[in-house]
C-alpha cells in the first residue's frame, strides 16, 4: 500500500530505510453493564512495514509511503477454556481463506488509498483502517478530516513527541445511513469516542502503530507527481479513497420469508397477541420481511387465513421497504368498501411508522367514505414526522384550509383532528378559531390540539382566546370545554393575572366544575408542575386563597403521579375526572406520558366523554348544557398519534336500544401490533470493519372501553382496559465475512392496566370511585453471545433472568380513598 501524507502531515521518513511496526486491532462486544472479561469478538495482529517510495521535490513534507502487512494472527477477544476458543489451532490463511489473505498482504499505496480494485472490499477496509493511523498533524487545531471512520470533525493537540488525536463521532459522515425511530423517548441514544495517541521518538512514530525496529529498505524511486509513481510500480493499483465501502456479506442457512411465515403465524392468531410470543413473532418475520421482494410478500398475503391477515397487515406495513410497501398497496384495495379493518390497520400503522417517507404519505389515496376519516387523521401524523425531518411539504394547505371547506360536521371534525396529529404551526390560528365554535365538540377537539403545542406558539391573540372561552365573556360553554381551556392556560406560561382570574373564578362556577377547578389547582401544587410557582405566588392574596374557595365539596377531580422513575426514563400518569351537577359523567380523561433525553412522548391518552343523560333520572342540565343530544364515545391517543373517535350510542333513541342490548363488554379502540422502536446503523470502525447496530422493540396492545349505565340501581360504570405485551431486541454485529462476531440484548413483558370509574347517584352527594389498577406482571431480561468461522464452528451463550413484578394500584387522592370504601361497603 503507498500512503500519500500532505505538506502538514506527520514526520518525515528517511530514504532507505524499512520501518517494521506491529499492529493489532481488537473486536470487543458485550452488554453495557458487562466487564471486558465477557467479551465476545476476535482480534486481528500483524506486523506492518512501512517504506518511503517518493518524496514531492518541490515539498518535502509530501510523502508516498508503501505499506505491507505480514504475519496474519486472527484469535479471540476474550480469555477462553481451548473447548470454547473456536480459533484455536486455525491459521490466518483457514480462516481468511488464501485469496483473501494475499490480498491483506499485497502492497498497497493511498493518495487517497491506492489498492486492486478487485480486492474484496472487507480487505481494502482494513487496509484503510491501518492506513488511518498514519494520518496526523503536527499542529493543534481543530478541522474536518476523512479517513476510515468517514469524514469527521477532528481535534489535534500536539506537543514535542506526542500527538492526541480526538475523533468527534457524532459529527462522522458515511456512505451508509441508517434510521431511527421519531421520538427520542422511543429511540436509541449512544455514545462513542476515539482517541489515537501517537508518541513520536526522533519525528518518527513509536507507537498507535509500535515501532519494533528500523532496517534497510528500499531507494526512494523518481518521479513527477504521485499518479505516475503509483502506476510505475504496479499499474492494477488504482484510489480507492480512505473511507470504508459497504460490504455485502451472504447468510447461509438463513431462512426465507415463507420459510418465517411458517414458523411464526401460529403466534400471531388473536388469542396470543397478549403473551410475548406475539410481538416477538412479529420482530422475526419483520427483519425476513425488509429482506423480502415484492412477489414474496404478496404470496404469504394471499395465503394467509383471515384471522392471522390483521396481524400481517401491521407487519408488512411496518418493514417500511419500497417492496413491502408496494406489495400492501396492491393488495389492499382503498376503492371497495370491502376490507375496512384491513384498511384501517394499515393506516394504523402508516401512522405508528418509524421513518415514514414522502411515498407513503402520497399513497393515501381517499377511497370510500367510510375510510376518509381515518385517512385524514393518519395524513396528519405523518406530515408531523415528515415535518420534523425538514420535508413539510404535500397536503399542508389541504388539511389547513380543511375544516373551513365543509358544511358537514363530521367532515370538521376530522379536519380538526387531523390537524391535532399534524401540529403544524401554521395550524394555531385555524385551532383557536374553532375552540370558540358554537359546537361542543369543534371546540373540545381544538383546544385539546392546542394542548399539544409547544407553549411557545400559544401567542396573545390564542391566551385572549382561551380566557374568553374559561371566563365566558361573548357566551355560554359547556363544562368540559371551560375545563380544557382552563387546562392549556395553565400548562402554557400563564400571566399572573391569568392565574388570579382562574382561582377568582372558583366559587362562582357550576357545582362540580369549582371541584374540579379546585383539584386541578391542589394538583399543580402538589405534583409541582411548571405553574406551580406562580400559583403559590397568587395564593399569597388571600382574595384569592381563602376557605371559601378552597373548602369547595364535589366528586370531580384531577389527580397526578410517578408510574416509574429511573435514572434515564420518568415515566408520569394523569387522571382528571368532570362530573355534571346530576352526578352523570361528563368527561374521563386518562394521561400516560415519558420523558428521556429532555424529550417528551405522549404515550397514552384515553378519553370518555357523555352528555345529555340527565333525562334519563329526572335530573336538571347544568347551565349551557339544556339542549345537548344524548352521547357517549371514547377516543384515544397512541404514542402521539390520535386515533379514529369511537360513539357507544348518539341520540336517545339510540341510547334506548343499546341499555336494553347492551352486554357490557367493552369496545375495542385499538388492537394490533406496533413497531415502537426501529433503530438501524453502520458504525465504521478506526480499524476499517463495520459494525452493524440493529435495535426494534415490538408492541402488541389491545385497548378498548366500555360504559355501563343502570336506572335500577342507580349506578354507572365506566371502564377504560389496557393489554400488552413489549419485547425489545437489540443486537450488534461484526461480519467480516470471515468471521464474525455479535451480541444480542433484550427484554419482554406482558401487563395489564385498568381504569375503572364507579358512581352511585342514588343520593346526593353521589360516590365515585376511582381505580387504576395494574397487575401483576412478568418480566424477562436475555443476554446472548455468538462466534462464528465460516469453517461452521460456533460459540454462543445465552442467559437469562426471569422475574415477578407485583401488581398494584396507583395512588389517588385520600378523598377517593374514602369514596372507594363507602362504595363497596355498600356493594356488599
Amino acid at each position: 500500500m503507498c500512503v500519500w501524507l500532505s505538506a502538514i502531515a506527520g514526520p518525515r521518513l528517511d530514504n532507505d530505510k524499512l520501518y517494521r511496526y506491529s499492529y493489532s486491532t481488537e473486536v470487543g462486544l458485550n452488554r453495557p453493564t458487562g466487564s471486558t472479561r465477557g467479551n465476545t469478538g476476535f482480534r486481528i495482529s500483524s506486523d506492518v512495514d512501512i517504506s518511503l517510495v517518493w518524496r514531492n521535490p518541490q515539498i518535502q513534507d509530501e510523502q508516498l509511503l508503501r505499506l505491507q502487512i505480514s504475519n496474519v494472527q486472527v484469535e479471540s477477544a476474550g480469555k477462553r477454556s481451548r473447548k470454547n476458543n473456536i480459533f484455536h489451532g486455525s491459521s490466518a490463511e483457514s480462516i481468511l481463506g488464501k485469496v483473501r489473505l494475499e490480498a491483506l498482504q499485497r502492497p498497497f499505496m493511498v493518495l487517497s488509498l491506492y489498492a486492486h480494485k478487485a480486492e474484496p472490499a472487507t480487505i481494502k477496509n482494513l487496509k484503510r483502517g491501518v492506513a488511518s493511523m498514519l494520518m496526523m498533524q503536527l499542529k493543534s487545531g481543530k478541522m474536518s478530516e476523512a479517513d476510515a471512520s468517514g469524514k469527521c470533525l477532528v481535534e489535534y493537540k500536539a506537543t514535542k513527541d506526542q500527538v492526541i488525536r480526538t475523533k468527534h463521532l457524532d459529527t462522522c459522515k458515511t456512505q451508509e445511513m441508517g434510521f431511527t425511530t421519531h421520538s427520542p423517548v422511543l429511540g436509541i441514544s449512544g455514545k462513542s469516542t476515539s482517541e489515537t495517541v501517537i508518541t513520536l521518538e526522533n519525528g518518527i512514530i513509536k507507537n498507535s502503530l509500535t515501532l519494533k525496529k528500523i532496517e534497510v529498505g528500499p531507494t526512494e524511486g523518481a518521479g513527477k507527481d504521485v499518479a505516475s509513481v503509483v502506476k510505475s510500480l504496479d499499474d492494477k493499483h488504482m484510489s480507492v479513497g480512505v473511507m470504508v465501502e459497504k460490504v455485502k456479506t451472504k447468510c447461509k442457512g438463513c431462512p426465507n420469508l415463507m420459510d418465517t411465515w411458517k414458523a411464526v403465524r401460529s403466534q400471531l392468531e388473536p388469542e396470543s397477541l397478549s403473551k410475548a410470543e406475539g410481538p416477538r413473532s412479529f420482530l422475526a418475520l419483520l427483519h425476513s420481511l425488509r429482506k423480502a421482494s415484492k412477489s414474496e410478500i404478496l404470496t404469504v398475503l394471499r395465503n394467509c387465513s383471515k384471522t392471522v391477515l390483521p396481524q400481517l397487515v401491521d407487519a408488512v406495513t411496518s418493514a417500511q421497504t419500497p417492496s413491502s410497501h408496494s406489495a400492501i398497496l396492491e393488495f389492499l384495495d382503498f376503492s371497495k368498501k370491502e376490507g375496512l379493518v384491513l384498511q384501517e390497520r394499515f393506516l394504523y400503522a402508516c401512522g405508528f411508522a418509524s421513518h415514514p417517507t414522502e411515498t407513503m404519505l402520497q399513497s393515501l389515496k381517499i377511497g370510500s367514505t367510510e375510510i376518509k376519516e381515518s385517512i385524514l387523521i393518519i395524513m396528519g401524523a405523518l406530515l408531523r414526522k415528515l415535518c420534523l425531518k425538514g420535508a413539510c411539504e404535500l397536503p399542508v394547505k389541504m388539511l389547513l384550509a380543511g375544516p373551513d371547506s365543509t358544511q358537514m360536521e363530521s367532515e370538521v371534525l376530522m379536519y380538526l383532528l387531523a390537524l391535532k396529529n399534524a401540529l403544524l404551526p401554521e395550524g394555531v390560528p385555524v385551532l383557536a378559531k374553532y375552540a370558540e365554535s358554537e359546537v361542543g365538540a369543534f371546540s373540545t377537539i381544538a383546544i385539546t390540539a392546542l394542548q399539544r403545542y409547544d407553549p411557545q406558539l400559544i401567542t396573545p391573540e390564542v391566551k385572549k382566546t382561551l380566557n374568553r372561552i374559561y371566563h365566558q365573556n361573548k357566551r355560554i360553554y359547556e363544562k368540559n370545554v371551560r375545563a380544557a381551556a382552563a387546562d392549556v392556560i395553565m400548562s402554557s406560561s400563564p400571566s399572573y393575572m391569568e392565574v388570579k382570574n382562574l382561582l377568582h373564578s372558583i366559587g362562582h362556577l357550576p357545582h362540580e366544575m369549582n371541584k374540579y377547578m379546585l383539584s386541578k389547582v391542589q394538583d399543580i401544587l402538589r405534583f409541582e408542575m411548571p405553574a406551580c410557582k406562580l400559583v403559590r405566588q397568587v395564593m399569597k392574596d388571600m382574595v384569592s386563597h381563602n376557605y371559601d374557595r378552597f373548602s369547595k365539596t364535589g366528586s370531580s377531580s384531577a389527580f397526578s403521579g410517578f408510574m416509574a422513575r429511573t435514572a434515564d426514563v420518568t415515566c408520569t400518569y394523569n387522571l382528571d375526572i368532570l362530573y355534571s351537577g346530576s352526578g352523570v359523567l361528563r368527561r374521563s380523561n386518562m394521561n400516560i406520558y415519558g420523558q428521556s433525553n429532555n424529550a417528551f412522548l405522549h404515550g397514552l391518552q384515553v378519553t370518555i366523554e357523555a352528555q345529555g343523560l340527565e333525562s334519563l333520572i329526572a335530573a336538571t342540565p347544568d347551565e349551557g348544557e339544556e339542549e345537548l343530544e344524548s352521547f357517549a364515545g371514547m377516543s384515544a391517543l397512541l404514542f402521539d398519534v390520535q386515533l379514529r373517535p369511537v360513539t357507544f350510542f348518539k341520540g336517545y333513541s339510540d341510547l334506548m336500544s343499546k341499555m336494553f342490548s347492551i352486554s357490557g363488554d367493552p369496545i375495542s379502540v385499538v388492537k394490533g401490533l406496533i413497531l415502537l422502536t426501529d433503530h438501524s446503523q453502520v458504525i465504521p470502525l478506526q480499524s476499517g470493519l463495520r459494525a452493524s447496530a440493529e435495535f426494534q422493540g415490538g408492541l402488541a396492545i389491545d385497548i378498548s372501553g366500555g360504559m355501563e349505565f343502570s336506572l335500577w340501581y342507580r349506578e354507572s360504570k365506566t371502564s377504560i382496559n389496557n393489554r400488552g405485551a413489549l419485547v425489545v431486541i437489540g443486537n450488534v454485529t461484526v461480519d467480516t465475512g470471515f468471521v464474525s462476531a455479535g451480541v444480542e440484548v433484550g427484554f419482554e413483558t406482558e401487563a395489564t392496566l385498568d381504569f375503572i370509574t364507579t358512581v352511585q347517584f342514588s343520593e346526593y352527594p353521589f360516590l365515585v370511585c376511582m381505580q387504576m389498577d395494574k397487575t401483576t406482571f412478568p418480566f424477562r431480561e436475555t443476554v446472548s453471545k455468538q462466534e462464528k468461522l465460516p469453517s461452521g464452528q460456533t460459540f454462543s451463550l445465552k442467559r437469562s433472568r426471569d422475574q415477578l413484578v407485583p401488581g398494584s394500584e396507583f395512588p389517588l387522592h385520600q378523598e377517593n380513598s374514602n369514596m372507594c370504601k363507602k362504595v363497596f361497603e355498600q356493594a356488599w
